[in-house]
This record gives C-alpha cells, sequence and structure tokens, in this order.
C-alpha cells in the first residue's frame, strides 16, 4: 500500500518521524510532504533518509525551465499515484483548509486532488480543538468521508493539560493499516437493518415523526456490505442516498415497517434494529385535511406494534441487535430492554448531548452484550462507529458458532 504522510506545523510534526517508520514497518511505501511551517520543526532530510526519496515540500518545487510543468502538476501525479493520505499532526489551520477547499500549498492542493481515503490526526491545544469552528470543521470533514483519529489528552507543549495531544504514532499506523484492510468477516451473512423514522398520519398533510436522520443505519448497511453481507435495508423517509450493494425497501409508517421486517425475516441470520419507529399512531385518520380553529384539538392515538419486541419471540438463533436512545439512566434502561426484547446486544446512546446522536454525523454509544460485556465508542464519526458495532457483532456471531461448535 502507497501512503502520502502529510505534515503540518505544530510542534507534534516531531513525531512524524515515528508514524513513517511505523508505517513502513507494515509494509508500506510512504511519500512524505512537508508544509511550509512543518520545516520550522523538523527537517525534511530526515524523512529523505528514512524513506530515500524526495521530500515535498512546495507547490513549485526548485526545477529547472524544462521540468517547470510535470512540477506544476505533481500534486495531481502523487494522488494518482498512492492509495491513502494521512495527515499528522493536521492542525487547526489545515482543518479549516480541507475543510473549505483552499489550495494554497502543495498539501491541500493533493487533498482536493486526491480520491483515495484520507484519514486526519488533529493536534493542537486544547481551546484550539474545542473551538467551535475546529469542530465544525470536524463535521464537514468527517461528512465528507474523511477518516478521524480523535487527539488524546495529557500534558501539552503550551504548558496545560487537556485534549489535544497527537496519538501515539504506533496505534495511528495501526488505524492507518486497518483502512487498508478490507474485512471480509460478515460473508454468508444476510443483515436486515432497519433506518430512519416512520411518519403516522394525522390527516392527508400532516403527520407524527421524530428527528431520526437515519445516517447512523445508513452507515451500518454501506459497512456490512463492504464486509461481504447481504443487506437488505427497510428506511423510513430520509434524505440519503441509497448505499451501494445495499437492497433498499422504502416504508412510512411503523405497520410498512413491521411488514416488511416479518417478510425478510425467515431468510435473515442478523437483524439490526436501527430505526426510530413511532411509538404511537392516529387510528383514524379523517379523508380531508384538519382545518384550524381557536377550539384546542385533541388527537387519540393508539400504540404501534412493536417490532422489536415481535422479532425477539421469532429470532430462533438469529442475532438481534437493539437500539436505545435514552434520556437518562442509559445502560439500566438498555439493559432491560435487552432483557424485554430478547436482544442479543443492545447499542445505547444518551439523546440530548451536543454535537452527536440525533441528525448530526457524529455519535457516541455503548455497546452491551447479554454476557454482560460494555464497550464504549466514541464520540467519532458515524462510520467508524458503524465499523465498531459490526467488530463486535462480528465477534459475537463467531463466539456463538464456537459453543455451537461439537469438540
Amino acid at each position: 500500500m502507497r501512503v502520502v504522510v502529510g505534515i503540518g506545523g505544530g510542534i507534534a510534526a516531531y513525531k512524524s518521524a515515528e508514524l513513517v517508520r511505523a508505517l513502513q514497518q507494515r509494509g508500506h511505501e510512504v511519500q512524505v510532504v512537508l508544509t511550509r511551517a512543518a520545516q520550522e520543526f523538523i527537517q525534511p532530510l530526515t524523512f529523505a533518509a528514512l524513506t530515500n526519496r524526495k521530500v515535498i515540500t512546495g507547490l513549485f518545487s526548485e526545477a529547472s525551465q524544462q521540468d517547470a510543468l510535470s512540477s506544476a502538476v505533481e500534486h495531481i501525479a502523487v494522488a494518482q499515484e498512492n492509495d491513502l493520505l494521512v495527515v499528522a499532526p493536521a492542525t487547526a489551520d489545515l482543518l479549516a483548509k480541507f475543510a473549505y477547499g483552499f489550495a494554497d500549498d502543495f498539501l491541500s492542493t493533493l487533498y482536493l486532488a486526491f480520491t483515495g481515503k484520507v484519514v486526519l490526526a488533529p493536534a493542537m491545544n486544547t481551546a484550539m480543538w474545542e473551538h467551535s469552528a475546529t469542530q465544525s470543521n470536524l463535521e464537514v470533514l468527517t461528512r465528507r468521508g474523511n477518516s478521524i483519529i480523535e487527539p488524546d489528552e495529557g500534558w501539552l507543549a503550551c504548558g496545560t493539560i487537556g485534549a489535544g495531544r497527537l496519538p501515539d504514532p504506533e496505534y495511528i499506523a495501526e488505524r492507518v493499516s486497518s483502512l487498508t484492510r478490507q474485512k471480509k468477516d460478515l460473508e454468508g451473512e444476510f443483515i436486515l437493518i432497519t433506518a430512519g423514522p416512520t411518519q403516522e398520519p394525522i390527516d392527508p398533510v400532516r403527520f407524527i415523526s421524530n428527528r431520526s436522520s437515519g445516517k447512523m443505519g445508513y452507515a451500518l448497511a454501506e459497512s456490512a456490505a463492504k464486509r461481504g453481507a447481504h443487506v437488505v435495508l427497510i428506511s423510513g423517509p430520509v434524505n440519503i442516498p441509497a448505499p451501494k450493494n445495499v437492497e433498499l425497501i422504502a416504508i412510512h409508517t411503523a405497520n410498512e415497517m413491521r411488514n416488511a421486517v416479518l417478510e425478510n425475516l425467515a431468510q435473515s441470520t442478523i437483524i439490526i434494529k436501527n430505526a426510530a419507529v413511532a411509538d404511537y399512531y392516529v387510528a383514524d385518520v379523517p379523508r380531508q385535511k384538519l382545518k384550524k380553529t381557536a377550539a384546542r384539538l385533541s388527537l387519540q392515538l393508539d400504540p404501534t406494534p412493536d417490532i422489536l419486541a415481535e422479532v425477539g419471540q421469532r429470532k430462533g438463533d438469529r442475532l438481534l441487535i437493539g437500539f436505545a436512545a435514552e434520556t437518562q439512566n442509559l445502560l439500566e434502561e438498555a439493559r432491560r430492554k435487552m432483557n424485554s426484547k430478547q436482544c442479543d446486544m443492545v447499542v445505547a446512546n444518551l439523546v440530548g448531548q451536543d454535537g452527536v446522536g440525533f441528525e448530526s454525523d457524529w455519535n457516541e454509544v455503548d455497546i452491551i452484550t447479554r454476557s454482560g460485556q460494555t464497550v464504549h465508542a466514541g464520540p467519532a464519526g458515524k462510520k467508524e462507529i458503524a465499523e465498531r458495532i459490526l467488530d463486535q457483532i462480528a465477534t459475537l456471531r463467531l463466539s456463538l458458532r464456537a459453543v455451537d461448535t461439537p469438540a
């Protein structure tokens, strides 16, 4: 695998030499790109000696006139020749450039031309990391599919303690390597996933719904398909394109979702109930639009079918994964739901946190299994959270098969 290591101008740039060596030890070919500011902290000669390759330091190299054209389009050649771009440290300045599409040096221009996977490892002062502008830029970059490696907490160069340290180079190198290895640990599985909200009509123009965007369920479907599973995605109304290699069934109401789930239950081996299904519906929907008057309007609501509980009763040897969105007593409520609905695993998230959960590209969850194990994941992009959830599902499936296999 050919990897470009982009190095920003922060004190953590000195760790990038260790990152280059760690990547090489994992069998990767490394091309180093230094920004002008990075050269104030570490010299190109260090990386030239490590990689035995030219280190790129500017958009226009000190080339002779006949080489001027090749120098001018070097960022395109580097983008086409390499498989993955990792930027460490990714400074606040670089994150802003990447988010807004500025291209005033080689690294920012390369970023725009790069079509492979991108990994960003931010490192900066805690106040800069927590600033709303930086967090907004991270949301934009995550939404575009960039993988973000969260900074560590600890002593910083400015003499304070907090989040902002560049993670250990070995950890970054392993994360990079994991992205280059396409897992196929879900081959042979038929995974049924529900996502998004349901819409329960009040009259011909109004409905009851919720804030679910469907992003978590769609990320799970996309990742499961990439890992070799046959995926059926039953989705309420969302504004997200259908994932590649996924069979999409579009529904609106809770009853439509129930019917679609039961129709596909027999052939499924894993069911992931991520959808935020409405708990109530209007039993008698008028045929005409309700007119607004000065009088108070009351709606008679009946409970919708409990799809998770019904699947739990019928699941047999299938794996059943539920989701619990709670405002308090998160772990207790998640365990109660796991037991009452006969789930094998519950993914729990606390509703109301700023910047994560409903409508956001980020999430933070606790993954709880029937064996009592709890794994915390996030805050991270929903694609990364999806991978962590599927890792736990694959491990659980493997352990159950080992138990069922005679010695």
